[in-house]
């Protein structure tokens, strides 16, 4: 390979991202670069003025200014850090959200028309080639919490969710068929039938390959959601993934207007059971049971959004 060959693939794939109507009709009113702030906020529930630098490579005084205009339009709100009094911590609003939103779902739709010019069976080696793109330029460094995103499913993401499910558990706990069963019933459900406005899913997405979910789905008793089938890849542990899916559901759900955010899980689950409790969730019922061809202890957690400060 020589500098002319990267040169010429860097005018073609200009040319490629040019077709994406970049800086015009996908990001407006906002430039590329406020575009990117939003996502980066939308995709950490809270992060530090000075973190939001250093990932997007922005000088200070220029991210100032656009964290100025965000929070004069009503998009953020700053306050102090939570770990850091010399800091300044930096989240999306209501209205932001909805901004990085609209942002995010005109980009889906500007790329998915590009993807629906490759031909199907064309999609998987393309896919490779840009995954082999990115680790032989990224030098093989070890993934950071900031590669991860969280995004809506796609076309095949639910049935990943059963497989995986069924696979981890399996290997992990010794869970047999019937656990596959439960997993399969719940997400026929939400496939099925779902309130956009009072249900969602979230996968987690590393390198281009899902590595996590969690879905908050209506409970049976009136004013509350429930969190299901939380999982992380354990090649993808360790990056605090667990902790923004179920902060993701918290979120949803007080935007959503619950009361309250309950879940059913065992007693053998104990890094899924330090996450809840960090968000704030408290055990009120625990209770032998054998399922799955394991002896287990079912526990039902709860989260009272009504007395937890967000």
């Amino acid at each position: 390979m020589t500098v002319q060959d990267i040169r010429s693939f860097n005018r073609f794939y200009t040319n490629v991202i040019g077709a994406l109507d970049y800086g015009r009709h996908l990001y407006a009113p906002y430039t590329l670069t406020e575009s990117r702030v939003l996502y980066e906020l939308a995709h950490a529930p809270r992060t530090d003025a000075a973190d939001l630098r250093a990932q997007l490579h922005l000088d200070a005084g220029y991210l100032s200014r656009i964290l100025n205009r965000f929070e004069e339009d009503g998009l953020v709100e700053r306050g102090p850090s939570e770990t850091d009094p010399r800091r300044r911590s930096v989240a999306l609003t209501g209205r932001g959200r909805e901004a990085a939103a609209l942002l995010d779902e005109r980009a889906r739709e500007t790329v998915g028309a590009l993807l629906d010019t490759v031909r199907t069976e064309d999609r998987p080696r393309l896919a490779e080639a840009m995954r082999t793109v990115r680790t032989i330029l990224g030098g093989g460094r070890a993934p950071r919490p900031e590669d991860v995103v969280l995004r809506d499913p796609a076309p095949g993401d639910l049935g990943w969710i059963v497989q995986r499910n069924a696979a981890l558990y399996a290997a992990e706990y010794g869970f047999n068929l019937d656990y596959e069963g439960l997993v399969a019933r719940i997400v026929a459900e939400y496939a099925e039938d779902h309130d956009p406005h009072l249900e969602r899913t979230w996968i987690a997405e590393l390198d281009g390959r899902p590595v996590g979910c969690v879905m908050c789905v209506r409970d049976d008793v009136p004013g509350a959601a429930r969190l299901r089938l939380l999982l992380v890849e354990p090649d993808a542990r360790g990056l605090g993934i667990g902790d923004r899916l179920v902060g993701a559901v918290v979120g949803f759900a007080r935007e959503a207007g619950y009361r309250e955010v309950v879940l059913w899980t065992n007693d053998v689950l104990a890094a899924a059971r330090r996450i809840y409790q960090r968000h704030g969730f408290v055990l009120v019922e625990e209770k032998p049971h054998r399922s799955f061809g394991q002896d287990l202890v079912g526990q039902d957690w709860r989260l009272d959004l009504l007395a937890t400060p967000e």
